[in-house]
């Protein structure tokens, strides 16, 4: 749902948020006075903040209460009213630099001082996974067609590991179909390029192909041999097994969010028993379609896919090796996060393991 906010119900927004996530208690027009030079009225603010609890931005817990922000609130907070902090990012890379040493360390006793300091810093737990190198290479590509309308991609690694992908793919030329035997030869031209353009690449290198630089005269074939090619390649690097370092739950279960047993038992369940839905969500695989900048990615409440985290919040990010992602750094804490710092921690951290990496 969009929603326009004028620049004085933005500013209440924000304010409430703020004041939110500092003292975890309902807010009313009479704290944002105290807190903060609106320089309204605290009618009109209790005006503005029932107009923003009517677009489902704010609720009140209870009738009596003041109001808290909704998931669409902090949507709205994130991405509109915030900007992260360059200044606490440049601070946490050097305080990375300086505790951590990647030239002298195992890959392991990096990781997990890294997540030991991110948690830390952010108060929520910190979730780390170990790279996937995978270092098998293309040995071998062949299109084929199966029957009209349908063709099939044929990947072999030079471990003999061999995966394949039909699609349904509508070949015209000149407003007519081709005939079976031209595409037959087209086909061979086509894996015949893509052989001499692709073998030897490794399966990660493959997923970043720039495919605009692709020979123009194989077009036809472009965005079915794109999306095959990318899915295979993603079935082919997908880990066999979840490794992830887990730190700071000491922390954030202090958070007055956590004071039911029943939250505490969610959480700790998914960490310790559904760790490989959790690793392939904040792997975000669809980075993969474009390794060129750097994204961090939140997700807040009900946003979440998996049901255990419908209260919270996850803000993770890839780090990579070159331009190719490999593994991912995530905070995950109640939604009432500071956003600003957690957004500034994930990017800073994801940076440095990237440098280190490459």
């Amino acid at each position: 749902m969009q929603v326009q906010l004028t620049n004085r119900q933005q500013h209440i927004l924000w304010a409430t948020i703020r004041h939110y996530i500092a003292t975890a208690e309902p807010v009313g027009s009479k704290a944002l006075i105290e807190e903060f030079d609106l320089g309204i009225s605290s009618a009109t603010i209790r005006n503005v903040m029932g107009m923003l609890e009517k677009s489902g931005l704010l609720y009140q817990p209870h009738t009596s209460a003041g109001r808290i922000p909704s998931d669409s609130g902090y949507r709205i907070y994130v991405d509109q009213l915030i900007t992260p902090s360059d200044i606490l990012a440049k601070e946490v890379e050097a305080t990375l630099q300086q505790r951590l040493h990647w030239e002298d360390w195992s890959l392991e006793a990096l990781l997990q001082g890294a997540a030991q300091i991110l948690a830390t810093l952010s108060g929520c737990i910190t979730l780390i996974t170990m790279p996937q190198l995978n270092t098998a290479k293309l040995r071998h590509l062949q299109l084929v067609q199966m029957e009209p309308g349908k063709i099939m991609l044929i990947m072999v690694t030079d471990n003999y590991e061999t995966y394949s992908k039909l699609m349904d793919v509508c070949l015209i030329s000149s407003e007519e179909e081709l005939e079976a035997e031209v595409i037959d030869h087209q086909l061979q031209i086509v894996s015949n390029f893509l052989n001499s353009q692709l073998k030897g690449q490794s399966l990660l290198e493959l997923a970043a192909i720039d495919w605009s630089k692709i020979d123009q005269e194989f077009q036809i074939y472009g965005e079915f041999l794109k999306n095959s090619l990318v899915e295979l390649t993603r079935r082919a690097i997908a880990p066999t097994t979840t490794q992830m370092m887990v730190r700071g739950v000491g922390e954030v279960l202090r958070k007055p969010e956590f004071s039911q047993v029943q939250q505490v038992q969610n959480i700790m369940q998914l960490l310790e028993e559904e760790q490989e839905q959790l690793w392939r969500l904040i792997f975000a695989s669809s980075e993969i379609e474009d390794s060129s900048k750097l994204k961090v990615t939140v997700r807040i409440g009900a946003e979440n896919p998996l049901e255990p985290l419908k209260s919270y919040s996850l803000i993770s990010s890839n780090y990579r090796r070159g331009s190719i992602p490999v593994g991912s750094v995530g905070v995950l804490g109640p939604t009432r996060l500071d956003y600003e710092n957690a957004i500034a921690l994930v990017a800073a951290a994801a940076d440095y393991l990237s440098e280190a990496f490459s």
